[in-house]
């Protein structure tokens, strides 16, 4: 087992370790590079935070991204860029099935969104800064130089507000996210892992270390006698003669989600006969969590209290949603699923489990959660309305909704898996013309059934059917970046402008 001292963090972007909970003061950047000499100065000297541990703990923090686009600008030979998932390369509105599979559809599409579409100029970067409170301005003022007011046009700044643990429409955030594995000390072998654990291989989420298959994740590799920019970058673990330009590094999703705060806590008033007790309790069956982060099976976890429910539950002893629905919103998201049920011994029962497909309507596209888990780092932008507040046919109107971001090592896999197979998905878990209550749109299906309702069990009595569900969360763009390691982004400032001469 190797010591968490012995992980490359200095190489390590730390968004990857930390969520920067205590710089509650953000600000959210989409760049375009306006002067590539100039960019690569300051990207030479910026000061990116890495993932080391200091005590006391820093009062500010910057991270970086680039798009497909941003990597092509600052010269990243085409060699490289091939090297990188097509997701990344061609994009989150890279066709119309995509869209599809992501929910990107009618209100959600493209063509409405502010930016990210085809149509607008694609973002090059991605600048993160956070502050302690009241230090944003001061900060931004300080990595603002002349270097980067020569080298960055400002496209948008991404709006963000600190709401605490609590999102827009109330509930406690933030509780559940996977662990990374940094000392190695949990095996991916099939045969040791048929329960569920929070605990995932480095890999999941950091490109150049083995993933929960016990492989590596496909990635850009150089060799370095036909790239003399290549030697300062670290050796690939699965081939040593070959460096690793993504080693330490992670892709990350950018997602801007607009929430209908009022147009929420309203339909719920109105379908719960304005009785706050129906209505708070129709929430917490479509988030899946009480408004205090409780999860709703909380008083079947055996040995584990009210006080202390975190990430210490399954929903094996509610198997088919009668304390929480199906389709809440954080069922959908991670089913917490173990990986190989007993009686899951051969290959071909094993490949249909970690693909995620299995003969049981309730077991379809839900197993094996390990493979499909996103490191979540977003936040919430506009003011907080309680939803006391929000109820009020009066209620205040303003811009609400998150900046969604996950860190993942395979978009496909992770991202794209969850927003298809789970989120959207009409047919989750067995599921029949359901979406995700509060992410999901509402198009009818390709058959023209409707997919506006929702499921949920009543504490004595039958299962109750919520009808004609408004669409509570809408998409204003998104759009898929890389953020390299700390070695990679030195490379980066020092290739030539134009990319074409890399060898010795």
């Amino acid at each position: 087992m190797k010591k968490s001292s012995d992980f490359e963090f200095d190489d390590l972007q730390g968004l990857l370790r930390f969520g920067y909970g205590k710089l509650t003061d953000t600000c959210f950047m989409l760049l375009s590079i306006a002067n590539v000499d100039a960019a690569k100065r300051w990207l030479d000297m910026a000061p990116v935070s890495r993932a080391i541990k200091t005590n006391p703990p820093p009062d500010t923090a910057l991270q970086i991204a680039f798009s497909v686009q941003g990597l092509k600008k600052l010269g990243v030979s085409e060699s490289i860029i091939n090297g990188f998932s097509d997701e990344f390369i061609y994009g989150m509105t890279r066709n119309e099935n995509c869209s599809r599979r992501l929910g990107d559809i009618g209100r959600n599409a493209p063509k409405y969104w502010k930016w990210g579409n085809n149509s607008a100029e694609m973002p090059h970067i991605l600048l993160l800064l956070y502050a302690k409170k009241g230090g944003l301005e001061a900060w931004r003022r300080t990595v603002e130089d002349e270097h980067f007011s020569q080298a960055f046009q400002l496209l948008r700044h991404l709006p963000t507000s600190d709401m605490g643990r609590i999102e827009p429409f109330g509930f406690e955030d933030g509780i559940s996210q996977p662990t990374i594995d940094w000392t190695c000390r949990q095996s991916t072998d099939l045969h040791e892992r048929d329960r569920y654990s929070n605990l995932l291989a480095v890999g999941e989420m950091v490109l150049g270390y083995r993933n929960e298959y016990g492989q590596y994740t496909a990635r850009p590799l150089i060799d370095p006698r036909k790239d003399r920019y290549a030697t300062g970058l670290p050796n690939a673990e699965d081939d040593p003669t070959l460096k690793d330009f993504s080693r330490n590094g992670t892709y990350l999703v950018l997602r801007q989600l607009d929430q209908n705060v009022p147009g929420f806590w309203q339909f719920l008033d109105k379908v719960s006969g304005s009785v706050p007790e129906k209505r708070e309790q129709l929430a917490a069956s479509m988030v899946g969590r009480e408004r205090n982060g409780t999860p709703l099976i909380a008083e079947h976890i055996p040995g584990i209290s009210r006080k202390d429910h975190g990430n210490h539950f399954t929903y094996d002893l509610d198997p088919t949603g009668n304390h929480c629905p199906i389709s809440a919103h954080i069922r959908r998201s991670n089913p917490r699923t173990g990986d190989l049920p007993p009686g899951v011994t051969g290959f071909i029962s094993r490949l249909i489990k970690i693909l995620g497909f299995g003969q049981k309507p309730e077991e379809d596209l839900v197993a094996s959660s390990r493979f499909h888990r996103l490191l979540r780092r977003g936040r919430s932008y506009g003011p907080i309305l309680a939803p006391e507040d929000a109820v009020k046919l009066d209620a205040p109107v303003a811009e609400h909704g998150l900046q969604f971001i996950c860190l993942v090592a395979n978009i496909s896999r992770q991202f794209e898996f969850v927003q298809n197979a789970w989120t959207m998905s009409s047919k989750f878990s067995g599921l029949q013309q359901e979406r995700d209550p509060l992410l999901g749109n509402r198009e009818p299906l390709m058959s023209g059934e409707s997919t506006d309702h929702f499921n949920h069990p009543e504490p004595s009595g039958p299962m109750q059917k919520t009808c004609n569900l408004p669409q509570f969360i809408t998409v204003h763009g998104g759009g898929y970046f890389f953020m390299p390691g700390l070695r990679a982004l030195k490379y980066i400032s020092a290739l030539p402008a134009n990319g074409s001469d890399h060898s010795s």
